[in-house]
């Protein structure tokens, strides 16, 4: 934030003091109440200083670019003499030689395993009944004025037909007016009241059984503390009086978020081709694939593209009265310890002001396990034993299967995953593959902006590429990198490595507003994460190659794999690949 301005030679110190600035700010306002109005016309009507860019797309542009490039290298290459030719080569061959070569990183400074701290400090926290009935979870915390809310409803009542328009229904449900407010007033109050009130699906793979998941809603929203009844009344107004009348501003909020898609993939090209590739491994994969997968992308688009919206917005109400009450929700609240007593009043005041279905219902899927987490006493402060109890869904009858998916994009290079259905903690692993096999292979020397191995908590591992030239050849580089595993071609100084990267991310700072968030939106407690640092300590070598050979090794566990990019002949004639 103040590197910009700093090195403009402004005063770096001066821009830490955030609070004089606003105080100041405040004073200018009091002296005169048009003062941004003011210096809107300054700057921005009057000023003189302006210049338009419009840009628009070229017919044929990549046709175009790809052609110049081959007639560039074939006049390069005609130019060349023979020996200039065998040089060339020469240098290539010297390059995968220096490439394959280990590096002497003993020169440079290294923490060991050893300087890591055997345990975590473990967080305070306390759960309370609201209303009788709803968990809350309190986490005092130095929050520097600002209090966090956090709440989860189930979808486990949802009827199936309606599931695709879950995350349709999160992106516009804070947008559209509430109450006495139309869509614009609501969002000015949000912007006045608020730092920003958001609604996300919240899909959640247990972590001791791949085929159990929770299933629900996350609403997140965060204030200042004299802000808090205002914040509450809006989340109050939003679950009993949701607006859905404006179809022009719907339309207009379907497309914005089809563009926003579209556009996010060749950021995110990796990332949808792993949630594809594990669509077929869990339960919860298939769910992944419907709420941000390339599923959403299609669906998302064909609704923008729709004549007529208003047979979906229909269905926006039908939503709101499954999740937008208390059957199934559960809250959290990280504040300061002077404003808890506060919060908890306006908490309670929420939950008894939202409506509770007059009959229970059901749950679609009928194999439904209820999962508490216990908060243990801390120390002397002995916490209230109430537990937060998670209703998982579990599907005894799921059977995983293998499944190659071929995206057809229009992009010059691919974004590739590949999936294996393993067990949670194999994360060591992972980390040692990316650092000594994959970087090296795909992209040193496979040309791929990046790639890797990683393993997501509810033991899905993942091997992806980012930006890369290559598709089959870096599938082959992920089947190299289980052998290389399997054969053990690893020092304990490559280990050391991998376990620092590891508790570099597991060790990383915790913000105060995010303190307690594991237990609330995964159930798994602090007494659960020192088992697990424990487990990560004692990883050795023969663990290493064991799991390899367990899980990893072709034939072992289901896998899925998913490719998006340009047009592939091989891909094309192979039958095993299912092409989009």
């Amino acid at each position: 934030y103040i590197a910009s301005c700093w090195n403009q030679d402004g005063d770096p110190v001066e821009l830490l003091k955030i609070a004089d600035k606003v105080s100041q700010f405040r004073q200018c306002l009091k002296e005169n109440p048009k003062f941004l109005q003011e210096k809107v016309k300054t700057y921005f009507k009057d000023n003189p200083h302006r210049l338009t860019l419009s840009m628009s797309p070229e017919e044929g542009y990549h046709d175009k670019q790809a052609k110049m490039e081959a007639e560039k290298l074939e006049k390069k290459v005609n130019a060349l003499s023979e020996e200039e030719k065998t040089q060339i080569f020469e240098k290539g061959l010297e390059l995968i030689t220096l490439q394959s070569k280990p590096q002497d990183t003993s020169c440079l400074p290294a923490l060991k395993v050893s300087d890591i701290e055997p345990k975590i400090p473990f967080t305070v926290l306390e759960t309370t009944l609201a209303a009788d009935e709803i968990p809350v979870q309190y986490c005092a915390q130095p929050t520097n004025g600002v209090v966090y809310f956090r709440a989860v409803s189930s979808l486990n009542t949802l009827p199936e037909e309606l599931k695709p328009y879950v995350p349709l229904f999160c992106s516009v449900i804070t947008k559209m007016g509430c109450g006495a407010l139309d869509y614009r007033e609501q969002a000015q109050k949000i912007e006045l009241k608020t730092g920003g009130m958001s609604v996300s699906p919240h899909i959640i793979p247990d972590d001791s059984h791949l085929d159990v998941y929770e299933q629900g809603v996350l609403f997140s929203s965060l204030c200042l503390d004299r802000n808090l009844p205002d914040m509450m009344h809006l989340w109050s107004e939003i679950f009993n009086n949701p607006r859905f009348e404006e179809e022009e501003h719907f339309r207009v909020l379907v497309k914005t978020t089809a563009q926003e898609l579209s556009n996010g993939i060749p950021d995110s090209g990796h990332l949808y081709a792993s949630i594809r590739a594990s669509k077929n491994l869990t339960p919860s994969g298939e769910l992944q694939e419907m709420f941000n997968g390339m599923d959403q992308v299609k669906l998302m688009k064909r609704i923008a593209e729709m004549s007529d919206v208003k047979p979906i917005l229909r269905k926006l109400p039908r939503i709101k009265k499954y999740l937008l009450n208390s059957d199934n929700i559960r809250c959290s609240v990280n504040a300061a310890p002077q404003q808890i007593s506060e919060a908890s009043k306006e908490v309670e005041k929420f939950i008894k002001g939202i409506a509770r279905s007059k009959k229970e219902r059901k749950p679609v899927r009928p194999h439904v396990i209820e999962k508490s987490s216990e908060v243990k006493p801390v120390g002397s402060k002995m916490l209230t034993g109430l537990q937060i109890t998670r209703k998982l869904v579990n599907d005894p009858t799921f059977k995983p299967c293998q499944m190659k998916t071929h995206f057809v994009l229009p992009f010059p290079v691919n974004y590739i995953g590949e999936c294996i259905r393993t067990v949670p903690y194999l994360q060591v692993l992972a980390q040692l593959m990316t650092a000594k096999f994959l970087h090296r292979e795909i992209r040193e020397k496979g040309g791929a902006y990046g790639g890797g191995a990683k393993l997501n908590h509810n033991g899905i591992f993942t091997f992806y590429s980012y930006r890369d030239p290559n598709s089959l050849a870096t599938l082959k580089t992920f089947e190299k990198a289980v052998e290389w595993a399997k054969s053990g071609e690893f020092t304990q100084q490559d280990i050391d490595e991998a376990k620092l990267a590891v508790f570099a991310a597991v060790d990383a700072p915790i913000a105060p507003s995010d303190k307690g968030m594991n237990h609330f939106l995964y159930g798994i407690s602090d007494e659960m994460k020192q088992s697990h640092r424990e487990q990560l300590f004692a990883v050795n070598s023969d663990n290493l190659v064991d799991v390899s050979n367990k899980y990893l090794a072709v034939g072992k566990s289901t896998r899925g794999q998913a490719v998006l990019g340009p047009e592939n002949a091989v891909i094309t004639k192979d039958p095993s690949w299912v092409k989009r």
